[in-house]
């Protein structure tokens, strides 16, 4: 890994020889990439490839057993609380709490991020507009369409401005229109300079990222553009690419 005073600082993720071990088990088999500031890019894989190991270890959640890793500027190794506070995260899972209202929710996970009270309230007000969500600002979460959570929830992940936010199947079990408004608000957070880190399983959406990595059994069997990816493969689209590259797999989730 090169020293960080000489990293570029326009590249927000860079993994150099990622690996993790569960005994003997390679769930990430000595995996690089690095990633751009502002850049969308979408890190897939099957059931069992090791995207979800790779990103806990990305966000500082889990040790890497070789390898290094920088976020933010941080390394994910000795840093991991510098890392948690530059960066932004989205489960798969619904995150937010469903017992608060909207503005609490807002309110509890800016305190959370070390924001200020004022900071909070003028952000909320805002975000409010944004979201045209002024007639949901005192409805409990759990009153709240699924589209309309999952909204929301993407919205707190990157409220106190990250350099990076992870979104681990943002869009899972919403409909095709709510999907897509989502994606017009990473495109938002991308012209703000925030970097996305996504995992998706549907194809249509692979087709939105500047960049795609494919992961099969815990290593990276591709990387580049969809367009590039397509020409490579041959393929008319990226479902098609998954495919090809999905039935080289030899395990399954272990």
């Amino acid at each position: 890994m090169k020293d960080v005073e000489n990293i570029d600082t326009d590249k927000v993720i860079i993994a150099e020889n990622l690996t993790k071990k569960f005994g003997n088990f390679k769930a990430v088999d000595n995996i690089s990439f690095e990633v751009k500031k502002g850049e969308i890019f979408g890190f897939l894989g099957a059931n069992g490839a090791g995207k979800t190991t790779a990103m806990r270890m990305l966000c500082g959640l889990s040790i890497p057993t070789d390898g290094k890793g920088l976020v933010a500027g941080y390394d994910i190794e000795t840093q991991t609380e510098l890392v948690k506070k530059n960066i932004g995260y989205m489960s798969q899972k619904f995150s937010l709490y469903n017992d608060l209202k909207v503005w609490e929710n807002i309110e509890l996970f800016g305190g959370i991020y070390g924001m200020n009270d004022q900071e909070i309230k003028e952000k909320t007000d805002e975000l409010m507009k944004v979201l045209n969500f002024e007639n949901e600002r005192n409805k409990y979460v759990k009153s709240l369409p699924l589209g309309f959570k999952q909204k929301l929830a993407f919205s707190v992940s990157i409220f106190h401005n990250p350099k990076v936010v992870f979104l681990d199947e943002p869009t899972g079990g919403v409909d095709p229109i709510t999907r897509r408004q989502f994606w017009e608000l990473i495109y938002e957070a991308t012209s703000r300079g925030i970097t996305v880190f996504v995992t998706t399983h549907y194809m249509d959406e692979a087709e939105y990222c500047d960049r795609l990595s494919i992961m099969v059994d815990g290593k990276i069997e591709a990387l580049d553009s969809p367009k590039n990816l397509k020409k490579q493969f041959n393929a008319k689209n990226m479902d098609e690419v998954f495919q090809q590259l999905a039935r080289k797999a030899t395990r399954s989730a272990p």
